[in-house]
């Protein structure tokens, strides 16, 4: 121990030491296999199979490598895949935006739950939406909703429409029927952008187990970002499915792609329907 070190400090220098160990041999391994290992000295061994998923863009543009997820330890995160942000008489729709931007990632979202249905990955949905009296909503989110949707806003039902926008228990605030939940699935519901300040998500990957996080919905600059950059402080690994996702607005996504794709992946790792499907089979899950 050095001269005038308190005894603790030792021992937090030998834990940073231990810790920075493990990085610099990730680091070898990833420069000679492109290839970021599902880390086993952290979570423990895999416990169901190994997916080695490819990677877009990292760590530099034009520069794919792979990145190793174990099955049971995976959650794919369909988020807010609800009416009110992809059907006829929702929130979107009232807004005046296109729902077939907000619509397009319905397909492939149904591609890979069709594959990991059965399988050991986790599934879990989210809806956006406010208590019936909206004691959970914000003033200005209410106010500016009434403002862009014309004169219709949160809590308040639009000409022909079938329920109250963005409230709980409303027809048009449920998921979609392409993907609805099934049984064993987990459904969060959250009142704002965000899931891990605004509901129980990260109590409930913990007590799955859950290490990664493969992430699909709407929209990609609002709430999916928000929940991916959330995740990533937590400390999960977060893979974005760039087709099972989209925004109202074509630059908008388009940008929050690339954003989670800076410095090596600020945010995670961006990725595809197809190669996560390709993935999944190639580890024996299907």
């Amino acid at each position: 121990m050095q001269k005038g070190m308190r005894k603790y400090e030792e021992f937090l220098n030998r834990g940073r030491e231990n810790f920075l160990k493990k990085v610099e041999d990730a680091y070898e391994e990833f420069k000679e296999t492109k290839t970021i290992r599902f880390p086993a000295w952290q979570y423990g061994e895999p416990k169901g199979k190994i997916i080695k998923l490819e990677v877009e863009d990292t760590p530099k543009f034009g520069q794919n490598a792979f990145i190793e997820l174990d099955s049971a330890r995976t959650a794919f995160i369909s988020i807010d895949m609800q009416t009110d942000f992809a059907g006829e008489k929702g929130y979107v729709d009232v807004m005046g935006y296109d729902l077939a931007a907000t619509s397009a990632p319905i397909k492939p979202i149904k591609n890979v739950l069709d594959t990991i249905r059965g399988t050991d990955i986790k599934v879990v949905h989210t809806r956006e939406g406010h208590l019936p009296d909206l004691s959970d909503a914000p003033f200005n989110k209410v106010l500016r909703s009434k403002i862009i949707g014309h004169g219709v806003g949160i809590g308040e039902t639009p000409e022909g429409g079938i329920g109250k926008l963005l409230t709980r228990g409303e027809p048009n605030w449920d998921i979609v029927d392409e993907l609805y939940p099934i049984e064993g699935e987990y459904i969060v519901d959250k009142e704002g952008k965000g899931a891990f300040t605004m509901s129980n998500i990260h109590l409930l990957l913990k007590n799955l187990g859950v290490t990664h996080l493969v992430i699909s919905g709407i929209t990609t600059d609002v709430c999916v970002h928000t929940i991916m950059r959330e995740a990533n402080d937590y400390g999960y690994w977060c893979i974005l499915l760039k087709d099972c996702t989209g925004a109202t607005d074509e630059e908008n996504y388009k940008s929050a792609i690339k954003s989670i794709k800076m410095q090596g992946g600020v945010f995670g790792n961006v990725s595809d329907s197809e190669r996560f499907i390709k993935a999944v089979k190639e580890a024996g899950l299907k």
